[in-house]
């Protein structure tokens, strides 16, 4: 009888058991049978305390809890940002009940200097948008929340194919053809010419054709040579930089001096260097980095460019390194990302430290640290067109290098006319902190070791 009857307990609990787990995904059921020797015993039925008359005790717990990390909901932060960044604004790239991948990018945060993305940290659809399109977030500021499925949503299985048509009832079979008539051996007669004149319209009586159908009344039909005008917000890093170059031009003295370059011996060495250059380093080479060269050549002749003010000490500060800023125009605005260390460098490792930074601005991946601090800025306006401008300096830079288009221009060379590729340079500085003299030897500097490479390894 024992037997039977701790048979007939065993059978029920995990009856219990399987009935639990029948009632959804989001139950999980669990039996454990223990046995202890007693007249008296307690069964706990969820959580409830059941005596039951017998010599062993029984405990049957149920745990009811949501599936694991399947349905989950979890709320995403602003991720921090860099020391010289505190807020940033919003850009929503997905909306509530969007499925989404995993790292697949939820929305962009647009700071002063570049743009943040946010991805999903697991695939998953989004429940709630915490921060509306276009509002200011800090460091830590809840984005959105995401319930998480576990998995990439399966993709819709595709429609089945339309069931073949049903094959065509038999046609009767066509008659034969007629016999072929017999080729005629005579002309047929000419019909007689017509005496009366041919009746014929004027142009004037020809009804032109209808005219298209008039739009609906709701639809407005735009009338030829119509103006009109839209307005677009502006994003928070154009905003920033419209701040700074107008802080650069109400605090620097800037003062602009130029010379022109000739390009042919750089040109030559490109073009007898360049195929074995891409063998071996797998980078093209250009003119950006004889001009990287030859600015940290120059720097180094004349520190005082390479310099800035620090105007709440009234310093000057020196810089022993060379961090050259190369502008990048993007869609979004105008970057400076930081080649640092270039006194260092050969060409090779500045045409890498460039190619890097411009694959990271053009698929918008520079982080801050990419951008911060540089000595000096060089602008390349030539890869536009520009034949002659004046760089506005980037603060709290002394100075920048503006670069432009190659032209071939008659030039006069030992006597005589010659017609040769030359670009014109602007060096822009803070005539506060430099003087005149310092200006144009730096800017003769970098025209001696671009037009002759020889004299960075000569170091003249």
């Amino acid at each position: 009888m024992l037997l039977l009857w701790r048979s007939r307990c065993l059978g029920r609990a995990l009856g219990r058991s399987l009935r639990a787990l029948r009632q959804g995904n989001r139950t999980l059921a669990r039996c454990s049978l223990s046995g202890v020797a007693g007249s008296q015993g307690l069964a706990y039925t969820n959580s409830r305390k059941l005596v039951v008359n017998s010599s062993s005790v029984f405990t049957v717990r149920y745990f009811r809890t949501t599936a694991v990390c399947r349905d989950d909901v979890v709320t995403v932060n602003t991720p921090a940002f860099a020391e010289s960044v505190t807020e940033g604004d919003v850009r929503w790239e997905k909306a509530v009940g969007d499925t989404v991948a995993e790292d697949e990018v939820v929305c962009e945060i647009e700071t002063d200097k570049t743009s943040v993305q946010v991805p999903a940290p697991a695939a998953g659809v989004i429940e709630a948008l915490l921060v509306p399109d276009g509002g200011k977030v800090e460091g830590g500021t809840p984005l959105f929340k995401l319930r998480k499925t576990g998995a990439a949503p399966a993709k819709a299985k595709p429609a089945a194919a339309p069931p073949p048509p049903a094959a065509p009832e038999p046609v009767a079979a066509a008659p034969p053809p007629p016999a072929a008539a017999p080729i005629p051996t005579t002309m047929p007669p000419v019909p007689p010419v017509s005496t009366q004149p041919i009746d014929s319209k004027p142009v004037s009586a020809v009804k032109p054709a209808a005219a298209p159908a008039a739009a609906p009344p709701g639809e407005a039909v735009p009338s030829k040579g119509a103006r009109s005008e839209h307005r677009v917000k502006m994003n928070r890093m154009r905003q920033r930089i419209a701040q700074r170059l107008k802080e650069a031009q109400n605090t620097c003295a800037m003062l602009t001096t130029f010379n022109e370059i000739d390009m042919s011996n750089i040109r030559e060495m490109r073009a007898v260097h360049k195929d074995p250059f891409l063998k071996k380093h797998n980078l093209k080479l250009g003119f950006m980095s004889a001009f990287v060269k030859a600015a940290a050549f120059a720097l180094q002749d004349q520190p005082v460019v390479n310099a800035v003010i620090d105007d709440t000490t009234k310093e000057i500060v020196y810089r022993d390194y060379v961090d050259i800023s190369v502008a990048v125009a993007t869609p979004r605005g105008l970057v400076v990302p930081v080649v640092r260390n270039v006194e260092n460098m050969n060409f090779a490792d500045i045409e890498r430290a460039i190619y890097e930074l411009g694959e990271k601005a053009r698929k918008n991946e520079l982080a801050i640290e990419d951008m911060d601090g540089g000595t000096f800025t060089i602008s390349n306006g030539g890869v536009f067109g520009s034949l002659f401008g004046t760089p506005i300096i980037n603060p709290p830079q002394s100075a920048i290098l503006g670069m432009h288009a190659i032209f071939d221009r008659p030039v006069a060379m030992g006597g005589k006319i010659e017609v040769r590729p030359m670009m014109y340079v602007a060096l822009t500085y803070d005539h506060r902190l430099i003087d005149g003299r310092e200006a144009v030897t730096f800017l003769r500097k970098i025209k001696a070791a671009v037009e002759d490479p020889r004299v960075l390894l000569l170091d003249l």
